[in-house]
């Protein structure tokens, strides 16, 4: 269905683009072959009237004109819907293309390099190489879970989701309805922030933790979506980035280097050990279980407690 409708709206916007004078209802509908499929006019003219709306809020400009014997036609003059030049400088340039760089996953490595090439289609400069290595490390952001594309495309189409998901301290998981805002990436893991309705509250959910498929549901968001920068707070909250307390644990030596990164102190205790003290937040007891038999908290004990939940439930399967 999506297919097709995407094919419907691109013929009529060739037509539209194409004719030098305004075409009638009429004349498109026997110019667009899924148009002339539908059973009947008042089927033809509701199809015609969303298709029109719909590019115009993509943003083609279609104007509406009257005839001297009063017949309605519409077109879509080029130079209202041409572009304008785009110029870019080095470090521009440079941006884009690390930003390219950065997508692994096939379908928005794609979506990036097809970009690039229309940018340097209309005027990228010519000695500026979007790909080229502007330093030692190569950027990466991973995508191994299943659920990242169908909630990629539910944030973007705006779609309420029902999927399966496992807490780090349940032993079985539970279906969660979710108004989905957007996804974001912290220490290489992905999360979803959403409005979870059953709960009625905003929730940030490990993509690692979705179990089966991520299915879409009909209707109308219930809850306002905030703004980017609001849902990126959230998630750092959620993900542990933002700390209010602080903690301390003992680290095996040699091992935990992204704790050891974070610690505020860090004090040699011997025999293989060493005592950290780093920032506490919500998260800190997920991201502590992840380093297995390296690490063990010594305080606060609510910490200790949630991380030995955490492990038995993992022990449990």
């Amino acid at each position: 269905m999506a297919i097709a409708k995407a094919e419907r709206l691109m013929n009529l916007a060739l037509c539209l683009l194409g004719t030098r004078r305004p075409l009638s209802k009429r004349e498109l509908r026997e110019s667009i072959e899924a148009y002339l499929e539908a059973g009947s006019d008042d089927s033809f003219n509701r199809m015609f009237e969303r298709d029109k709306d719909d590019l115009r809020e993509l943003g083609l400009v279609i104007e509406t004109v009257e005839s001297l014997d009063g017949e309605i036609g519409y077109l879509a003059r080029r130079d209202s819907n041409r572009l304008p030049p785009i110029t870019l400088d080095a470090e521009e340039a440079a941006a884009l293309g690390l930003a390219a760089k950065v997508w692994q996953q096939a379908r928005l490595a794609g979506a990036a390099s097809g970009a690039l090439q229309k940018l340097r289609a209309a005027g990228l400069p010519e000695d500026v190489d979007p790909y080229e290595a502007h330093g030692a490390l190569e950027p990466r952001i991973p995508v191994h879970e299943a659920a990242f594309e169908p909630l990629m495309l539910a944030c973007r189409d705006r779609r309420p989701v029902v999927f399966e998901y496992r807490k780090a301290n349940a032993a079985q998981p539970e279906p969660r309805h979710v108004e989905p805002w957007a996804l974001e990436c912290w220490r290489g893991h992905w999360y979803l922030a959403g409005w979870d309705r059953d709960r009625g509250a905003e929730r940030v959910f490990r993509l690692s933790r979705i179990t089966g498929k991520v299915r879409s549901r009909g209707g109308r968001y219930t809850a306002p979506v905030p703004d980017v920068v609001t849902v990126r707070e959230t998630v750092a909250s959620w993900a542990g980035e933002t700390a209010d307390r602080s903690a301390r644990i003992r680290l095996r030596s040699g091992a935990g280097y992204p704790l050891r990164a974070k610690a505020t102190s860090v004090r040699e205790l011997g025999d293989g050990w060493d005592e950290l003290e780093i920032p506490y937040g919500h998260g800190l007891d997920a991201w502590l279980v992840e380093f297995g038999p390296d690490v063990v908290v010594l305080e606060p004990a609510e910490l200790r407690a949630d991380v030995v939940d955490r492990l038995r439930a993992v022990a449990k399967g």
